[in-house]
């Protein structure tokens, strides 16, 4: 049997691991029970005053280390995720209920991520600009690290978000002081565990949960040179306006209404099983990047609720820890409360309920997989982002009204397409509004694409060349020639 109990939890602060800090306690929720589990320590402004502190006494060696000593640390840190695979996926089940059987599959993400930029460390590099021969000079330009990164992430995945985050900054030379939800600490403490392991110097990564005065401190102090935010619109609103006297630049992977448009040529079982899947199933629909708006063409639209009913029929919520449960409770009674009155508005505004829409008789804060058919497209639920196991679906005649109704809304992070023909795919890829499309099951969080959104879901990329790009400044040298 699992072991069940929280592990304690401190600030990680220059290689310090403090038991409590100035900000008090916070009391950490078992979303299975609904009961206390744990006492969490919380920094205030005098401890990320210190951790910032640390994080910029410890820049100027860490960004002196030679590129290929900082790889081998990331690369350590890497297999060092993966080979505590099991102790992840039991933090996971105590930080927010995400099921221990899916566990693994972003895990492996995050260590494939911590590679991914750890092999970018000694390959950044400027490029000549200048032509001798013409211009009498010599042009060049340094791609040089900012200093301090605040990170801030939210409480849906903090191992993932750690890892699309931190190993980039490092990787392009910075140091990082990290706020993490205080809902979700027990992953982050162990991330910080194998960081201290790879042999990353004191000071190079803090990690500290914290009051939103802590997190305000972050943000605003003159020594953190920019900010890498996940979470929602709000909350970056205020981080904005925060940065916006002295111009601070900013990284915010915020939320998303994301469009699953099935096609009436689309492998229609497949697409079933996903766009139910990966909307009411997965983290249990809490997730920033799902298809929670799916879009069927009319012609096989009541095949697909069929279909999708079947599925998201069999997606029984359990105990996280059990290992035939896929999918688990909602955060926290907030949430609950939320959700079901989203629910209910639904309802009342003319969708058709076709599966669950009720929180379950157990202890803990467990809610019914929910499918709602014929929503309208500017309705709550089609506009709002729920984050919880909710699925709008919504029919649709042609292409072009298909891309107008995934347009319709303030947000823009990914899309989904599921059809046979590709041409037509990447003619409705084009015109959809969104930081990315993922076209017939195409993996989410693929480490090689920038992912990102616009409109509220964003500003910036993780991912790709353009997630290293966004912790490194470009300063231009020009030389003349006499």
């Amino acid at each position: 049997m699992t072991d069940r109990t929280p592990p304690p939890v401190h600030l990680r602060l220059n290689g310090e691991k403090l038991p409590e800090g100035s900000g008090g306690f916070f009391d950490h929720v078992d979303p299975v029970t609904g009961t206390v589990n744990a006492r969490i320590p919380l920094a205030d402004k005098d401890d990320v005053d210190r951790a910032v502190g640390a994080a910029h006494t410890a820049y100027d060696s860490w960004r002196r280390t030679p590129p290929a000593i900082r790889r081998g640390m990331l690369m350590k840190l890497a297999d060092l995720i993966d080979a505590n695979a099991d102790e992840f996926a039991r933090r996971g089940a105590l930080d927010n209920g995400m099921p221990m059987s899916l566990a693994a599959g972003g895990i492996g993400i995050s260590a494939e991520w911590t590679r991914y930029y750890a092999g970018w460390a000694d390959k950044i590099a400027g490029e000549v600009t200048g032509q001798p021969l013409q211009d009498s000079e010599l042009g060049y330009t340094l791609r040089q690290p900012y200093g301090v990164i605040g990170i801030v992430i939210t409480w849906n995945g903090p191992l993932i978000s750690l890892a699309m985050k931190v190993p980039a900054a490092l990787a392009a030379g910075n140091t990082v002081v990290v706020k993490p939800s205080e809902m979700t600490p027990f992953a982050p403490e162990l991330f910080m565990d194998l960081v201290e392991e790879a042999g990353i110097p004191p000071g190079v990564v803090n990690i500290l949960p914290g009051t939103a005065e802590a997190g305000h401190q972050l943000v605003t102090h003159d020594l953190v040179k920019k900010v890498s935010f996940t979470g929602g619109p709000v909350t970056a609103t205020r981080i904005l306006e925060a940065c916006a006297p002295s111009m601070k630049p900013v990284v915010l992977e915020l939320g998303g209404k994301s469009a699953n448009i099935v096609l009436e040529d689309a492998d229609l079982a497949t697409a079933c099983q996903h766009a139910a899947f990966m909307s009411v199933g997965l983290m249990t629909g809490q997730g920033c990047a799902f298809p929670t708006r799916l879009l069927v063409q009319e012609s096989v639209y009541d095949q697909v609720l069929d279909g999708v009913l079947a599925t998201a029929a069999s997606i029984a919520p359990g105990d996280p820890f059990d290992p035939a449960t896929l999918t688990g409770p909602v955060v926290n009674e907030a949430a609950v409360e939320r959700i079901m009155g989203m629910i209910e508005r639904a309802q009342a505004d003319g969708a058709r309920l076709l599966h669950g829409g009720r929180r379950m008789e157990r202890e803990g804060f467990f809610i019914e997989p929910t499918v709602f058919a014929d929503v309208d497209p500017a309705s709550e639920l089609a506009q709002t982002e729920v984050f919880g196991p909710v699925l709008a679906i919504t029919k649709f005649r042609t292409d072009d009204e298909a891309i107008e109704i995934a347009n319709s809304t303030k947000y823009g992070l990914s899309g989904y397409i599921q059809t046979r023909d590709l041409t037509r795919a990447t003619r409705i890829a084009a015109e959809l509004e969104t930081g990315e499309v993922l076209i017939n099951g195409a993996m989410n969080l693929a480490v090689h694409r920038p992912f990102g959104g616009i409109g509220i879901s964003g500003v910036g990329k993780e991912g790709g060349r353009a997630g290293i790009e966004e912790f490194l400044r470009v300063k231009s040298v020009g030389m003349g020639l006499v």
